[in-house]
């Protein structure tokens, strides 16, 4: 059920491994930074999708489905501002997310409901009964 895309901090190259030794660690963090972590259950009626989300805003949130293919995608905004007697420190980090979960083909996707509560976006998707039958035999008629 769950095909994971790749993300804006994913890379095929290898480009961390001539860092020095304190930021070699920096590309998994970019890439665990931009791919929420999810897991899914099934009960006898749904299926249930939850991605942790923390700081991120449910309107810089998109749920869509399409051609049996679940999609999250949105936006990471991080802003972080420290004051003290003799300093000034502020972080800021931003980055887009996608995850996508194919469908099983015993679901109804127009029944499909999100709900985000605590940092968490919990996506419910109805099962619409048996997957249809595969193959079946014909009966072939004599005239």
């Amino acid at each position: 059920m769950v095909e994971k895309s790749h993300t804006a901090g994913e890379t095929q190259s290898n480009w961390s491994s001539g860092l020095p030794g304190p930021l070699r660690g920096l590309k998994q963090q970019i890439a665990d930074f931009f791919s929420p972590q999810a897991d899914a259950n099934a009960t006898g009626e749904t299926y249930e999708i939850n991605i942790e989300l923390p700081g991120v805003s449910s309107d810089d949130i998109d749920v869509d489905v399409h051609d049996g293919m679940l999609t999250i995608k949105g936006e990471k905004h991080s802003e972080h501002e420290e004051e003290g007697k003799t300093y000034f420190f502020s972080e800021r980090s931003f980055g887009s997310f996608l995850r996508s979960f194919r469908l099983p083909v015993d679901t109804d996707p127009d029944k499909i409901k999100a709900e985000f509560k605590n940092g968490v976006l919990t996506i419910n998707v109805p099962k619409s009964g048996p997957p249809p039958e595969k193959s079946r035999k014909i009966e072939i008629r004599n005239h």
